[in-house]
């Protein structure tokens, strides 16, 4: 058992794990200069509170970034295709972000506002592009029992490089203006830039090879859209229990999206301040996202994937319980650091099974549109069904709040069985064969 555990452990000493770091960092550092970081910035300018909170849209294009998602996945651009197909892409929306990032820092918010906002989309809609990629890139590097390892390391470098854009720059601009801390800021982009020189193409997507598009303009468009917008759906629902599938994407983490948005709140209810809030969140939340996402790792290498979403979704569910104990303790510190803190773990655990389920479940030949497909899908139960939970949390008690959240792991759960039956049905049918 302990050689298996280490076996299981050992997932993590590969040099790609090192190369998602980096390239996790790529994808992380860019979010708060659009969004938390910016907001500072603009408050510091003297920007009314109304156009800092319309600020908020320049993020709009990471919740479309499916629609371009089969231009990143299939078009090779000139000059970078000598990098490859993923190398090429992730290397030019590398560089948009870093000279978009140096614009912003040329500009005064106060007296070039719309100028300001303008190159905040530019970084915004080559961020969500580097994801499109990024996430093909990852995904086409590991098998699928080592999807799991390779999504904790990238959200490691995530993390850091949300800590990057975030601390640094507070800390930065405490000493320097805030316009020489974004031109600061647009370096971060170099940590991306020389992972993926110093990274060769995917394994899988050396093995794949583009069909040419042969005919005159038009033919060529229409080819286009057809292997590129269309067979990617075409594939996808060719899957036997594809329309499940969809459902417990939908489904799975819906426990912890419902929380999400009442968890602040519920803890000034029990009397936390903010800056205990932010000090735990910040310290213990982190650090458990990250350790919860390492574990989730090991355990998908371990026992699979879809052991490993049984095991997690179970945790998910009880780990939202222990609230509960919150919501009788009160203003108790070292309850919120436990109830914090095991929640976290739980979810990163979550997020590392889940990324490698969506992961595995991508073809090689569309790995970016499906999977900007399957992340958007999940992202929807999280921004559209989570919005009724204030509702929810007004019509009833804290504590039975908590207990409503942890029950939503069952539908997602009974799903996840119906699956693993057919699927064993499937496999016993081909076996008969």
């Amino acid at each position: 058992m302990k050689n298996k555990w280490l076996k299981a452990l050992s997932v993590y000493n590969d040099r790609r794990m090192l190369i998602m770091l980096g390239l996790g960092f790529s994808s992380g550092f860019p979010l708060l200069l659009v969004l938390g970081t910016l907001n500072l910035w603009l408050d510091a300018s003297g920007i009314s509170y109304a156009l800092i909170g319309a600020f908020s849209l320049v993020k709009t294009p990471y919740s479309f970034k499916w629609m371009w998602s089969p231009i990143v996945d299939r078009v090779r651009l000139p000059f970078f295709e000598r990098f490859g197909r993923r190398r090429g892409w992730a290397l030019f929306t590398q560089l948009i972000m870093m000279f978009s990032i140096w614009g912003m820092s040329t500009i005064s918010p106060a007296e070039h506002t719309c100028w300001l906002a303008a190159m905040a989309v530019f970084v915004t809609i080559a961020s969500a592009s580097q994801d499109i990629v990024l996430d093909a890139f990852r995904i086409e590097s590991f098998r699928d029992n080592e999807q799991g390892a390779g999504a904790a390391i990238f959200v490691l470098g995530y993390r850091l490089g949300m800590l990057f854009s975030g601390a640094v720059a507070l800390w930065l601009a405490a000493y320097m203006s805030w316009n020489q801390v974004y031109f600061i800021m647009g370096f971060g982009a170099l940590v991306g830039i020389i992972t993926v020189l110093c990274s060769k193409e995917p394994v899988k997507d050396r093995r794949y090879k583009e069909p040419e598009l042969k005919g005159n303009f038009s033919q060529r468009v229409k080819r286009f859209i057809d292997k590129a917008v269309i067979e990617p759906f075409a594939d996808f629902v060719k899957r036997p229990n594809w329309k499940l599938i969809l459902l417990f994407v939908f489904l799975y983490r819906m426990s912890d999206a419902y929380m999400g948005p009442m968890a602040n709140v519920f803890y000034v209810k029990m009397g936390f301040s903010t800056l205990e809030i932010a000090s735990i969140s910040k310290l213990f939340g982190m650090a458990a996202t990250i350790l919860g996402g390492i574990v989730g790792g090991i355990v998908v290498n371990r026992f699979g994937i879809m052991k490993s979403l049984w095991i997690c979704g179970v945790l998910q569910g009880l780990t939202t319980l222990v609230f509960v104990v919150q919501a009788y303790a009160g203003h108790n510190i070292y309850v919120l650091i436990g109830c914090i803190s095991l929640d976290n773990i739980s979810g990163g655990m979550c997020v590392s099974a889940f990324v490698a389920y969506m992961s595995s479940l991508c073809n090689v030949a569309y790995t970016a549109t499906q999977y900007a497909l399957l992340s958007s899908l999940m992202s929807f139960a999280r921004d559209v069904c989570a919005a009724t939970s204030g509702l929810v949390a007004a019509l009833v008690s804290w504590d039975v709040f908590f207990i409503i959240t942890s029950l939503m792991v069952l539908p997602g759960l009974f799903v996840l069985y119906i699956l693993q039956s057919r699927e064993g049905e499937l496999s016993a049918k081909v076996r008969l064969k």
